[in-house]
């Protein structure tokens, strides 16, 4: 039996050691957020069983856990890079498939049809709004900035306010205000399935999508002209890297110590 109590470890700790790497992959991935490998133990007991006598037969994962604590705030100067400063996360939807994800990452762009979107080119989601900036609509569509006003004037320049507002200016010094930027909230951001690109998609653990915009009851504020980076601590990582190799290390000596006791009782036998 210590020989499967000891696989159970060797198992347990490859896992972590895969999410830890993972983590450490991504120190530089803006947007990302850490995950933590969470062990349960095993016990061989039943309803009829004397406790006393319960005995351990190793452990097993029980969750992998998402972090989603805010990273740092990095400045960048462009226009389109915006941060989250608080809870929620990005609207954006895919032109080709249609589907719905949430980011935190803000580093966004504008295509020759005056569309903003990611680097996958999902597009990013505003609410429409009114002259003055009043959200007027509750359900988000793709943000598109137009090349030209009324007038003709051709595209000079965007602007993201704290507020979420999202306001073109032309080269006649007009401005228009197109809309303003669609943040989502969850139940349980944790039960967010992880699909790549910093992207999350919802799942029946994370509960339905909360919109609302940014700085409302809820909703984080933005910060326009920055970018949120990754939550990795490397250092903290490596130190949990070292826990993992410890803990691989620790069961396969216990795996070899039984092979030596059963070596010895079979070589006694003989």
């Amino acid at each position: 039996m210590s020989f499967y109590t000891s696989l159970s470890g060797l198992k347990n700790a490859q896992t972590d050691l895969g999410v830890i790497a993972h983590n450490i992959a991504n120190a530089e991935t803006n947007g990302f957020k850490k995950s933590t490998t969470n062990f349960a133990d095993v016990v061989a007991s039943t309803s009829l069983s004397d406790p006393r006598m319960a005995r351990g037969i190793g452990s097993t994962v029980e969750s992998v856990t998402q972090n989603f604590g805010i990273g740092p705030i990095e400045q960048t100067g462009s226009s389109l890079d915006v941060a989250i400063l608080g809870d929620g996360f990005f609207t954006t939807r895919s032109s080709e498939s249609g589907d719905t994800l949430y980011s935190r990452n803000g580093v966004f762009t504008m295509d020759d049809d005056g569309y903003i979107h990611d680097g996958s080119n999902n597009r990013l989601q505003l609410f429409a709004v009114d002259a003055n900036g009043n959200v007027t609509g509750t359900s988000p569509t793709d943000g598109r900035i137009p090349p030209t006003n009324a007038a003709g004037a051709e595209f000079a320049g965007v602007t993201i306010a704290a507020n979420g507002t999202v306001s073109a200016s032309y080269a006649d010094g007009s401005v228009q205000v197109v809309g303003a930027v669609a943040l989502a909230t969850f139940t349980s951001p944790t039960g967010l399935r992880q699909v790549g690109s910093s992207n999350w998609e919802v799942t029946g653990i994370s509960g339905e999508a909360r919109y609302g915009a940014p700085g409302s009851n809820g909703f984080g504020k933005l910060q326009a002209g920055s970018v949120e980076r990754s939550n990795v601590d490397i250092a903290e990582e490596l130190v949990s890297l070292i826990t993992a190799q410890r803990y691989f290390q620790a069961n396969a000596k216990a795996i070899d110590t039984a092979t030596q006791i059963t070596q010895t009782v079979i070589n006694l036998r003989t």
